[in-house]
């Protein structure tokens, strides 16, 4: 079964190793096979992963699924997610989740999973900062 992906004008999407940008008008996309595929909204640059702690497991879960040899990224990131954990215990559930999906090499799950860990990283900073302005 393909995959449907609507493309807005100019969106681009990574398919493989290569980068699609669409014209001017939508589209729609079929496609089988099995090769890594993001959209351009979903692409975290390693620029952006600086940003927070959670952000630099998105960008190496990234690199996983985009890689040819995932397990390159492997130490990287079960140093971050120590790091991570020791930091905030609660995203411990949100990492057992991704670390499942990775051990069985399911990193586009992983992938999205990561998301969830991130928007729980943004939650705990914004009751922090809610906290800190309150005292």
């Amino acid at each position: 079964m393909a995959l449907v992906i609507d493309l807005k004008p100019g969106e681009k999407i990574l398919v493989g190793e290569a980068v699609i940008t669409n014209d001017k008008q939508r589209t729609r996309l079929h496609i089988a096979g099995d090769a890594p595929i993001m959209r351009e909204k979903d692409i975290m640059k390693e620029d952006e992963a600086i940003q927070s702690p959670c952000s630099r497991i998105y960008f190496l879960v990234q690199c996983m699924y985009l890689s040819r040899a995932p397990e390159e990224y492997h130490d990287k990131y079960f140093e971050q997610v120590k790091l991570v954990q020791e930091a905030a215990p609660s995203c411990k559930i949100f990492i057992m989740q991704i670390n499942d999906e990775i051990m069985g090499r399911h990193y586009y799950k992983a992938l999205k999973l990561s998301k969830q860990l991130i928007e729980h990283e943004r939650e705990l900073i914004g009751y922090a900062t809610a906290k800190s302005a309150e005292q």
